[in-house]
C-alpha cells in the first residue's frame, strides 16, 4: 500500500512538472503595457526559447499577405503561429524594400539607394539610417544598414527596415522632442540579456517617444523602427488581434512559431 501510494505520488509530481513545462513553453508572449499614458503591446522573446521566423512566400511562390495565411499554412506542418507581425516596409507587389535573408538565403538585397521624396517629405524607410535585424548563431541584432554590410555577419534571417530608432543606447538625433507627427507605430528591439522585443502602439505616438519606449522603459540598446499608421499589423489570437492592411496585405512577416 506504501509503495502503491509513493508510486501515485511520483506520477502526480511528474504531470505536475510535464504540465508546468508545457504552460511555460506556451506561455502567452504578449501583453499589454503603458509608458507615459500610452498602451502598447509587447512581445517579449527569451533567448534560445522562441522559434521566431520570416515569411514572405507561400510554397507556390505567391505573398502571404494575410496573416491568417500564414498561420494555416504553419498549421499544416502541425505547428502553431504564437503571434505574428509586419516585418517592414514593402512594395505595392509585397516585396520587401530592401534587405530580406530567409532560411540563410537572401531572397532580396539590401537598398542603399539615396531617399525616394514624396512632396518634400523623407519616406520612413529612408530615413537615416535605416537598419537591419537579424538572427544569427549567435542570437538577435540590430545594426545600422551600412555597418550591417561592411561586417556581413552569417544570418539565418534578416529585415531591413527604417529608420533605427536606438542606436548603441542613443536615440536616433533626427527624432524631434514633442513633434506632432502622432500615429500608430510598430518596431522591434534587440534588448537587454539577448531578449527580442517587439512593440505595437494602441496610440498615437510620436518617433521620439516610440524610440524612448525601447531604451528607457523596455532597456533595448538597438531598436529598429517597422512600420506606421495603417501599416501597422499584428496577429495574436489570444488578445483577439487578426489585423489586417489597409492595402491588400503585407509583404514579409515576423512569425513566433510553436
Amino acid at each position: 500500500m506504501t509503495y502503491f501510494k509513493h508510486g501515485v505520488l511520483a506520477a502526480v509530481v511528474t504531470l505536475a512538472a510535464t504540465m508546468t513545462s508545457l504552460h511555460q513553453a506556451y506561455a502567452q508572449p504578449c501583453e499589454q503595457q503603458t509608458f507615459e499614458e500610452a498602451k502598447y503591446v509587447i512581445c517579449t522573446l527569451e533567448p534560445g526559447k522562441a522559434d521566431l521566423r520570416l515569411f514572405w512566400k507561400n510554397d507556390d511562390g505567391a505573398p502571404y499577405r494575410a496573416f491568417s495565411s500564414l498561420a494555416e499554412a504553419v498549421r499544416a506542418e502541425g505547428r502553431t503561429l504564437v503571434f505574428a507581425v509586419n516585418a517592414g516596409m514593402y512594395r505595392a507587389d509585397f516585396s520587401p524594400m530592401g534587405l530580406y535573408v530567409e532560411n540563410s538565403r537572401e531572397l532580396n538585397s539590401a537598398n542603399t539607394t539615396p531617399a525616394e521624396s514624396s512632396a518634400g517629405q523623407v519616406p520612413n524607410f529612408y530615413k537615416k539610417p535605416n537598419g537591419v535585424f537579424f538572427l544569427s548563431e549567435a542570437g538577435a541584432g540590430i545594426l545600422p544598414t551600412a555597418e550591417f554590410l561592411k561586417r556581413r555577419p552569417k544570418v539565418r534571417f534578416a529585415t531591413q527596415s527604417g529608420p533605427m530608432l536606438v542606436i548603441a543606447d542613443k536615440l536616433n538625433p533626427i527624432f524631434i522632442v514633442g513633434s506632432t507627427d502622432r500615429t500608430r507605430r510598430s518596431g522591434v528591439g534587440a534588448c537587454e540579456r539577448g531578449t527580442v522585443r517587439f512593440a505595437i502602439s494602441k496610440d498615437g505616438v510620436n518617433f521620439h517617444d516610440f524610440a524612448r519606449l525601447f531604451r528607457d522603459h523596455l532597456k533595448c540598446p538597438d531598436a529598429l523602427f517597422l512600420d506606421g499608421g495603417r501599416g501597422v499589423g499584428l496577429y495574436n489570437p489570444d488578445m483577439g488581434y487578426n489585423d489586417w492592411s489597409w492595402h491588400g496585405g503585407y509583404g514579409p512577416i515576423f512569425g513566433l512559431v510553436e
